[in-house]
């Protein structure tokens, strides 16, 4: 059960002038009031840069989105109340007044103290360590908050309405700068004891002295090898050792070297940028293993920014089948052919969708602010 520490005023928050919303990047499907089921949640998605606000019902169904910046240097009491009046006016904007919201729900990165709603010591987050942010939102918007991490909050969205919709159990794995992993059997979210199971991104798999580097300084961590980070470095690597690619034109020519890079030349016939790219997915396919091996979900998703194109794509699927085919070199045989591996398909709203999701699933089981 949920507590907060703090009460939780009712209140009427206005938007102040310094709500910035940013313009939505792509059309979003959403519903009116009329056509929507009660109850109704909110999902907040905190992220480095911005944060995504989206008002859903018991269906999963949007009524109103928007986006706001982070901008982290104004200090997380500053964003807290930001996030109140984002809340409010989404609310309004979906034809809803606060007291039809039955529960927020707070997706954050970084680490975390779960039971307690505070960050730790977030990356991405700088000047906001040891931060209250669960009850500090509670107490800006006048709502309960259940509080979640990331990478696990848009896992809970993938089982609820996404790809890993009517499985009981399901991995997503985030591919980006660096690996998120959300894990969730049944009803449970694996939080682990001091908030931070799931870390897989820092799991082991290569134990050698000159193993890779993880962006956390330790050597053979999983996100040293298959992260975006990783992708962008071994094909610097490969590029400086003096192989030939089409990408030392690129690169001459002003472009940076990034994965969405490797993918074009990729794409266009180049044989090193395709290499990386399944080298990766074949490091991606030794990690998914161990996870079979310890969790045995039934299904595994492939998320993030660095997904190749996914399903739509000649290269996503030509990823995807490399990933499949080292699993199938690996794995124990009765868990590889049922195992299901696929992409994630609710993007970036993952995240504020499985938020709302998760505080969906606490107000069901009667959670208290």
């Amino acid at each position: 059960m949920l507590k907060h520490n703090l009460p939780l005023p009712r209140c009427d928050v206005r938007p102040t002038s310094d709500l910035k919303r940013l313009p939505m990047t792509q059309p979003r499907e959403t519903i009116s009031k009329e056509k929507a089921q009660s109850p109704f949640f909110v999902g907040l998605d905190l992220g480095g840069t911005n944060i995504k606000v989206g008002v859903v019902d018991d269906l999963g169904r949007t009524l109103s989105y928007l986006t706001i910046r982070t901008e982290v240097e104004r200090g997380p009491d500053d964003a807290a109340r930001r996030m109140g009046e984002a809340i409010h006016a989404a609310t309004r904007e979906a034809g809803l007044n606060p007291a039809d919201v039955a529960r927020v729900g707070l997706g954050s990165p970084g680490t975390m103290d779960i039971p307690a709603g505070k960050l730790v010591d977030p990356a991405n987050l700088a000047g906001w360590q040891h931060y209250p942010i669960r009850d500090r939102v509670a107490e800006a918007c006048g709502l309960p908050v259940s509080f979640a991490n990331d990478a696990r909050a848009a896992a809970y969205g993938e089982l609820w309405l996404g790809s890993g919709k009517g499985y009981g159990s399901l991995i997503l794995l985030t591919l980006g700068t660096g690996i998120g992993c959300g894990i969730i059997i049944g009803d449970l979210i694996l939080d682990g004891a001091h908030s931070h199971g799931g870390e897989f991104g820092h799991s082991i798999i290569d134990y050698d002295d000159n193993a890779r580097v993880c962006g956390c300084k330790k050597r053979g961590h999983f996100e040293a090898y298959a992260s975006a980070t990783a992708v962008t470095l071994r094909t610097q690597e490969a590029l400086d050792a003096g192989r030939t690619s089409s990408l030392t034109q690129r690169l001459a020519a002003g472009a940076g070297l990034s994965p969405k890079l490797v993918a074009e030349e990729a794409d266009a016939g180049d044989a090193l940028s395709l290499e990386i790219i399944l080298d990766t997915a074949g490091y991606l396919g030794v990690g998914i293993v161990n996870l079979m091996h310890t969790i045995d979900p039934e299904v595994i998703l492939l998320g993030g920014a660095m997904t190749f194109g996914g399903k739509s794509s000649p290269l996503g699927r030509k990823f995807l089948a490399r990933v499949q085919e080292e699993i199938h070199r690996r794995a124990y045989k009765f868990l590889a052919e049922r195992t299901v591996i696929d992409f994630a398909t609710l993007g970036g709203d993952a995240g504020y969708l499985g938020a709302a999701g998760i505080a969906r699933r606490d107000h069901g089981k009667g959670a208290t602010p």
